[in-house]
């Protein structure tokens, strides 16, 4: 049965909750529609990829725009599909958070601009310059419907899974908290490099470009983070059933005694 949820632009509806068994886990897959009065469709969609109970705690919570070129095509001239895996991954390791998917292609301007773009790339311009020269904004996306899935799913705090502060933003702007932001951080390619520098020089994005173990960072930042949100709430477990394990405490106060070590030598 659809349920209905007036959000501030539009009535939002979940549309069908369906298993969805991955190699990361099982999820479910909740599907949603939103009318929207300024678009063509009417209509726009988005899938809450989750697993566990979010609702109770702070959920690790990725907000990933579809990447058909990444995802279905293996292309390296962006990080979104081992972004994507990433976040699958983690949430699979705690049992418990939330991808919410959104059918935003190329920052918001489809697919056929966004291949245009690359084209114009491919001439020596960067994504950003790309974006303008097709009269187009740097990033032309719209956060407002992974917040009304949030207040649907009874969710309102959150660790965001994410290098784009302009997402925190816009969560908390919408009444979410982000009680952390956790990067999720690809190693670049020779082909993602320029794109990435562009992503971070021009649209403040937090990236060290540096080649790293993208997984085991990020790991060992959300134990830090849980640590950390651990230690302000004691007792407490910050995502639903999620216990911090001895080897993840371990690894969490090993990087805040190195970060704090690095932080007194500057």
């Amino acid at each position: 049965m659809n349920m209905k949820v007036t959000a501030p632009t539009g009535t939002l509806w979940r549309i069908v909750t369906a298993r969805m068994p991955t190699k990361w886990g099982v999820f479910e897959a909740v599907g949603y529609e939103r009318d929207v009065a300024n678009r063509i469709q009417g209509v726009e969609t988005a899938l809450a990829i989750v697993m566990g109970d979010p609702a109770q705690g702070t959920p690790l919570l990725r907000v990933h725009s579809q990447c058909f070129t990444g995802e279905a095509l293996g292309s390296l001239r962006c990080d979104c599909c081992d972004q994507l895996s990433m976040a699958l991954q983690a949430i699979a390791e705690e049992g418990c958070g939330l991808v919410i998917y959104e059918y935003q292609e190329g920052r918001g301007i489809g697919l056929m601009a966004k291949l245009q773009a690359y084209e114009l790339q491919d001439a020596g311009i960067d994504t950003v310059e790309a974006n303008h020269a097709l009269g187009f904004k740097a990033d032309c996306r719209d956060f407002s419907l992974p917040a009304a899935i949030l207040h649907d799913l009874g969710i309102n705090r959150v660790r965001l899974l994410t290098n784009n502060p302009q997402k925190a933003r816009a969560l908390s702007d919408a009444g979410i908290e982000v009680a952390a932001r956790i990067p999720c951080e690809a190693a670049p390619t020779a082909y993602s490099l320029a794109y990435l520098q562009a992503k971070k020089e021009k649209m403040g994005h937090a990236l060290s470009l540096r080649q790293h173990n993208s997984t085991r960072q990020t790991k060992d930042l959300r134990a830090v983070e849980l640590l950390r949100l651990k230690q302000k709430q004691p007792g407490a477990a910050p995502s639903g059933s999620f216990e911090l394990n001895r080897g993840d405490q371990n690894r969490g106060i090993d990087i805040i005694h190195r970060d704090r070590g690095i932080e007194a030598q500057l």
